[in-house]
């Protein structure tokens, strides 16, 4: 059986799944373009710059207010969930690496119908990078402040916002090696600040005793470190380690890299942030604590408690970091959604156009270009649209359900488990959580988007192919459609949880029937991709989008 594209001029691989399709020469063409120049220490880089965002001038302070000094404890155990989840993308693009491989995996394991819903969702969530532009812009305003008016970016402000996403797109655009050495810049600052802030601040105002004062160390219940995870939006800030994954095609040894190295970005975000929010509790004024942790209420927590121990010159710095942080993970989202968006002109999701790859930079140029495309249209005013636009990125959290199936279903027969048996169930019962702590705020609108992509992935490759035979649409139903129910059943959980939803599932009753509901759907999805890839080299069965 032929090599997956990326297996090209390395060491042979035993064969994943015959599932997989034989690459084309077209495709075989493209990938060897791909410059594959990233090690660890790049790939690591990577996984910090996406996971430390602007976030993190906010995190502590939610996290206090949710759990008080208990927070410290929620951050380890996010980091934990974090890393369960990223051993099983690791794993999968260890052995099958290619750019953007997170939307391939799913085609390899379910078939057509998973990876153009899949698929769907990642096209949208090129959205995201918008909102952080816009941050970026927003916190300009402090020395610019035409720029933002009336809630919302002015006239000027999107004109700024383009040009800023036009920049990032040029510097992803000459390729890798210019994307890492700008990566390894906005590392150090967006590694200093924080580290600077923590230093200053526990020298200024440690105060250990806040451990257990106001209420002790758990002022709102244990369950409340839990409540955290989610409403507290911990999750969130830790979320982004899968950008080295996309890159996995580009990694000089990916099998010896990046296990090492994604592992490595989210023990140094979470040691950070357990820094930051250790710092805030002790650096919290008491005369800030009338009314306990739920009554702290900064709109700049870490810059005023700055101004409030008389260091204004790191409170200038933490202000000019607020412009620095999403800048750096709008220039990372763009040259990762790059990855993505070639790996759907790969599936057919996209015309194949888009699998253009640079000769002279081994940058996929074409996609690059669409994705800064969508994000200017994203940043047009249009009305209530950007409320919209802050919810896109919750769809890449599909991802993580998806990986999981595809790491329990396209594991080489005869391959001894070990953790990966249980490993892979496990992810996706924590990735199934994670979209429902989303809250019904944002899953009303994404989960109805991520399901849209049904109907119209069937009409694209109906318009390129012809239309499915019955038989094909039978066969990919039987193989795919434990993504939609589990998508409808999460829509129903969230309605009726505690999650921003009506409450008739009250806590923790609502997460314990989410984990049952999960642990059926895993059980059905793994049992429909060992059918498919049972059947995928046998004759007469359709490999459409591949």
């Amino acid at each position: 059986m032929a090599r997956t594209p990326s297996q090209q001029g390395s060491e042979p691989r035993q064969p994943v799944a015959r599932a997989i399709p034989a690459a084309s020469d077209a495709v075989l063409r493209e990938e060897g373009k791909l410059r594959r120049h990233l090690g660890f220490a790049a790939l690591t880089a990577v996984g910090f710059s996406d996971i430390v965002g602007s976030g993190w001038l906010f995190g502590a302070m939610y996290a206090a207010q949710t759990a008080g000094p208990l927070s410290v404890l929620s951050w380890l155990a996010a980091g934990a969930l974090a890393m369960l989840v990223a051993l099983v993308l690791v794993d999968l693009a260890a052995r099958m690496p290619e750019a953007g491989g997170t939307v391939r995996w799913p085609l390899y394991a379910n078939g057509p119908l998973v990876a153009g819903v899949i698929g769907w969702a990642v096209l949208l969530s090129v959205g995201a990078g918008a909102a952080e532009v816009t941050a970026t812009v927003q916190y300009l305003t402090r020395w610019f402040p035409g720029l933002h008016t009336d809630g919302r970016l002015s006239l000027s402000g999107v004109a700024v916002a383009i040009l800023l996403t036009g920049a990032f797109a040029a510097l992803n655009w000459f390729g890798v090696r210019l994307f890492t050495r700008v990566n390894y810049a906005l590392t150090v600052v967006k590694t200093a600040i924080p580290v600077l802030t923590v230093a200053l601040l526990l020298a200024s105002g440690f105060h250990p005793h806040r451990l257990t004062d106001h209420g002790g160390f758990a002022p709102y219940g244990w369950s409340a470190g839990l409540a955290a995870l989610s409403a507290g939006g911990l999750v969130y800030a830790v979320n982004g380690f899968q950008s080295p994954v996309d890159l996995a095609g580009e990694a000089r040894d990916p099998r010896r890299h990046l296990r090492p190295a994604v592992l490595t970005a989210i023990a140094l975000a979470v040691l950070l942030y357990v820094g930051l929010q250790l710092a805030f509790l002790f650096a919290v004024p008491d005369s800030a604590l009338t009314h306990g942790w739920r009554g702290v209420d900064f709109t700049s927590p870490f810059g005023q408690l700055a101004l409030l121990v008389n260091l204004h010159w790191l409170a200038l710095l933490l202000y000019a970091d607020a412009v620095v942080s999403p800048g750096g993970a709008t220039f990372i989202g763009l040259g990762i959604s790059a990855r993505r968006t070639y790996a759907l002109a790969k599936n057919g999701l996209l015309p194949r156009w888009f699998l253009g790859v640079h000769t002279g930079s081994g940058i996929p140029r074409r996609a690059l270009a669409l994705n800064a495309s969508v994000m200017a249209v994203y940043l047009l005013p249009f009305g209530t649209w950007q409320d919209v636009v802050g919810t896109l990125g919750n769809l890449f959290l599909l991802v993580y359900a998806t990986s999981a199936v595809a790491a329990a279903t396209l594991r080489p027969v005869g391959e001894p488990a070990g953790a990966m048996r249980w490993i892979p169930p496990l992810s996706f019962l924590v990735a199934t959580l994670f979209v429902y702590w989303s809250t019904w705020h944002r899953l009303h609108l994404t989960l109805p988007l991520a399901l849209a992509g049904l109907p119209l992935s069937w009409l694209l490759r109906s318009g390129r192919d012809g239309l499915l035979s019955r038989r094909e649409l039978r066969r990919e139903l039987r193989d795919g459609a434990w993504l939609p129910v589990w998508l409808t059943g999460l829509l129903c959980c969230s309605a009726l949880g505690s999650s921003g939803g009506l409450g008739l599932l009250r806590v923790p009753y609502d997460t314990l029937a989410v984990l049952l509901f999960a642990a059926a759907v895993f059980a059905w999805a793994v049992r429909s991709g060992r059918r498919h890839v049972a059947e995928g080299r046998r004759p007469g069965v359709a490999q459409r989008g591949s």
